[in-house]
């Protein structure tokens, strides 16, 4: 884009115009798609790398453009579409000669901004002037400049191996490594994390990055990081980033699985995620991610965060508020998950990824804890809230972040559904429930619909399916009273029979065992319904009670028959009666202990039948069980048997495999021996073959570069060649011409010869004519003279005339006789002067 020349008031309206479209949003002039706001910041930008721009006008565009660079996307647009990194480089180049100006400051801060997690390569115009600069002014004794060059430094460094292989090349790289190893003692601690990270990035796998990061100082390092991750200031996300690069080192990593704060550090580093910061909080699950990468750091997080909360537990609600000040870490993330800040799409699904690691790594344990499942519990309710349906409205880019965010949450509880299956196989079988069979079973339902959408979930599915744990839940839900569950466990068992490992043996034992227990149940409860008027056969409690009622019902009945029988007897003795009753009475009594140590006889039956019947069908399942392991292990005793047989025949070959290798071993020793003499003549050979090869490259070379000045000279002897050609016809026909001039010359020569006689004998006749001019003009002087004289006389003459004639007329009669002589007209000395020249001249 061509730029004008522009007038004083042209750049006072520019920049009162900036001013105005500063308070623009980005949006309206970064928008894809739209010419207009695109041309704007093209000329802008433009504008600014003129180096003929006002300093004024430039700062003022640079702020512009620094404030249209607000979030990750935005930045993106501007440095590649814009190529603003470009124009902030080629404006620090254009003032380089005066470093501590405002506007380098400017730039530099923006090109900060701007290169932060951004790829720069080496096209990028005044790519390597930037780095000059840069490492000029980090030598300098300038603190205003020395911090924003060590942050853009650290920027272009990191994860940027062709800058990196650019400063290791340079010759000033020793005393730049002195001087920012110098800064690690500076007071400012943005300096030094900028400084540690650009060590980091030239030196961790250099011998000077092996002293810096060694075990006496790693320690330092990682409480430094951890206090500038925690206080939460402007250098936090580069004490982050420092941290994920060292923790890229193997050797750094297992540093820190052994650093003895790690707990405590991580535990105020969650802290952070209570912040309404969406940045610090998409910076904090970037490091916690990056320790999920390490082994030994991952079940150290699972301590930290699934331990058991200090505080009550939280009521976590749809998107609510939290109390800020709950201290479990682990319902942090939950709160993150649920966050209403702006922007927070980004740490919503790191903090999905987070989740989906530690979860993965404690379930998978062998023995999980009751806190685990409690905080699955919280957890559940918030991930089935982030599955809500999404307004169509908000636009295609909310629906993505929607569908985004959907498989992130589906792959989370898809992992949370297999680890609980895994868990629910696991429970004893004696402790097995219906609930939890149904359970189970839902769950393999959901997995076989979901096989085809869910990577890796056909194998788990199928491996699950041939597992014995699965012929309990199988059995119960195909002897079950529900319709759905018999429905649900007979499609499972039509996926589950072609498998070859399936039990279908176990599970047919297991049916049996089943449907037996139910039909003596049965056959008890028909027994209880025969006996129930006399003793009733009751099994439990409840039912005891109700038939010691009724007895006591009969008694009071019988007695009051008694009663009334006796009254209608007319005056009974009273002492008959008080016998009678005491007979009753004590019979009564008997009875009834009788009954109740009957009762309590036919319970203890009742009771232990229904506990050898519930062990029989145990028993008989594990006998199945046992059967086929039995057998299975009888397949593995032959296999290992036959294994057996040929492992002794490999042995004995074995044997006398390694006699044979002895003696080949004595001969490779020797002939070891004699290939490190040949070696030691190899590597004499190759120092020589490399010596000639470099000779042969730098021949190779010379003779390109002659081979080029002999092509070149070539077509130079060619063209002279020409050039000779056509000289040498010219100078033929030269020859022919000087020829002809020659003769030319000769016969001129002899008529200038002739001339010159001619001439002598004409300069012989002009002297003659010379000598009688000067004769002539002799007689012209002396006729000049006696014109002189003549006119003198006439003029006499003639003033005498007129005093004459003055008398005349004074004294007419005495002149009148006076006679005056006749002049004649043709006198000399009457001629006109000029014509008595012209006469002399003619005469000459």
């Amino acid at each position: 884009m061509c730029i004008l020349p522009i007038e004083i008031a042209d750049v006072q309206n520019i920049h009162r115009d900036t001013i105005e479209v500063s308070t623009l949003p980005s949006e309206q002039l970064l928008t894809p798609g739209l010419s207009l706001p695109t041309e704007c910041v093209t000329g802008l930008s433009d504008l600014a790398g003129n180096p003929n721009t006002s300093p004024a006008l430039t700062s003022s565009i640079v702020s512009l453009l620094e404030q249209l660079a607000c979030d990750d996307e935005s930045r993106e647009v501007l440095h590649s579409s814009y190529s603003l990194s470009s124009t902030l480089a080629s404006i620090i180049h254009s003032h380089s000669a005066t470093p501590g100006e405002p506007l380098v400051l400017q730039c530099l801060r923006v090109l900060q901004k701007l290169t932060y997690n951004t790829h720069i390569f080496q096209s990028m115009s005044y790519f390597y002037e930037l780095i000059t600069f840069l490492m000029t002014n980090i030598q300098s004794h300038n603190d205003e400049l020395i911090t924003p060059c060590l942050g853009l430094m650290a920027n272009l460094c990191r994860d940027n191996h062709s800058v990196q292989s650019h400063i290791k090349s340079l010759d000033n790289l020793k005393p730049f490594y002195r001087t920012l190893i110098n800064f690690l003692a500076h007071h400012s601690l943005t300096v030094v994390v900028f400084t540690l990270s650009i060590l980091a990035s030239l030196t961790m796998n250099e011998k000077v990055g092996e002293k810096l990061f060694d075990a006496k100082n790693i320690h330092q390092t990682f409480q430094l990081v951890f206090n500038l991750i925690v206080n939460g200031n402007d250098i936090c996300k580069y004490a982050v980033d420092l941290l994920v690069d060292l923790l890229k080192n193997a050797k750094i990593a297992d540093y820190l699985t052994r650093y003895k704060h790690f707990s405590v550090c991580v535990l105020k580093v969650l802290g952070l995620l209570h912040s309404k910061d969406s940045e610090s909080a998409a910076k904090v699950l970037e490091l916690l991610l990056s320790m999920c990468r390490v082994s030994g750091l991952r079940s150290l997080l699972c301590e930290v965060v699934f331990k058991p909360a200090a505080a009550p537990k939280l009521r976590v609600g749809r998107r609510q508020g939290h109390d800020p000040d709950v201290k479990d870490s682990g319902v942090a993330l939950v709160q993150c998950l649920s966050s209403d800040v702006e922007g927070a799409e980004a740490s919503t699904l790191q903090a999905l990824q987070l989740l989906h690691e530690l979860l993965e790594e404690a379930l998978g344990a062998d023995s999980v804890a009751d806190c685990l499942m409690s905080y699955v519990e919280i957890l559940l309710p918030v991930l089935l809230d982030l599955l809500r349906g999404l307004d169509s409205a908000e636009g295609d880019a909310q629906l993505k972040k929607h569908c985004t965010r959907i498989t992130h949450v589906t792959s989370l509880l898809l992992d949370i559904l297999l680890h609980l299956v895994i868990i629910v196989l696991n429970v004893t079988m004696s402790v097995f429930s219906q609930v939890s069979s149904e359970a189970l079973l839902k769950t393999l339902e959901l997995m076989s619909k979901l096989r085809q959408q869910v990577k890796d979930m056909v194998t788990s599915f199928y491996k699950m399916l041939q597992d014995q744990r699965i012929v309990t839940p199988l059995s119960l839900a195909l002897t079950s009273h529900h319709r759905e569950s018999v429905q649900t466990a007979l499609s499972l068992l039509f996926e589950a029979t072609p498998l070859p490992e399936f039990p279908a043996l176990i599970l047919g034992e297991c049916i049996a065992a089943n449907n037996a227990y139910r039909q003596r149940e049965a056959e008890l409860s028909v027994k209880r319904v025969a006996v129930q008027e006399f003793p009733p056969t009751r099994t439990n409690c409840s039912i005891l009670d109700s038939s010691t009622g009724s007895i006591h019902k009969t008694v009071n009945g019988l007695a009051d028959k008694m009663l009334k029988g006796l009254a209608l007897q007319e005056k009974p003795k009273d002492s008959l009666v008080s016998e009678v009753i005491n007979v009753y009475e004590q019979k009564l009594s008997a009875f009834e202990s009788k009954e109740s140590r009957l009762q309590d006889l036919l319970e203890a039956k009742a009771l232990a039948l229904s506990q050898a019947d519930r062990l029989i069908s145990q028993f008989r399942v594990q006998q199945a069980q046992a059967e086929a392991e039995a057998r299975k292990l009888g397949c593995l005793l032959k296999e290992a048997e036959r294994r057996r047989k040929e492992l002794q025949c490999d042995l004995g070959n074995q044997v006398l495999e390694v006699e044979r290798c002895k003696c080949d071993i004595e001969e490779l020793l020797k002939h070891n021996g004699r290939l490190q003499q040949d070696s030691e003549e190899h590597q004499t050979l190759k120092g020589a073959y490399n010596t000639l090869l470099n000779r042969l490259n730098e021949s190779d070379r010379l003779l390109k570069e002659l081979q080029a000045a002999h092509i070149s000279l070539t077509k130079q002897n060619d063209n002279l060649k020409k050039n000779h050609e056509t000289l040498q016809l010219q100078n033929d026909r030269m020859v022919v011409l000087v020829e002809e001039r020659e003769e030319e010359i000769k016969s001129l020569h002899s008529d200038l010869q002739q001339k010159d006689g001619d001439i002598a004998g004409l300069r012989s006749e002009l002297r003659a004519e010379q000598q009688k001019l000067k004769e002539k003009e002799q007689e012209r002087r002396d006729l000049e003279e006696t014109v002189d004289v003549l006119r003198k006389e006439l003029d006499k003459t003639q003033q005498a005339r007129k005093d004459a004639s003055i008398k005349h007329f004074s004294h007419i009669s005495p002149l009148q006789s006076l006679h005056i002589p006749h002049i004649p007209a043709n006198l000399p000395g009457n001629l006109p002067r000029q014509k008595c020249k012209e006469n002399v001249q003619a005469k000459c």
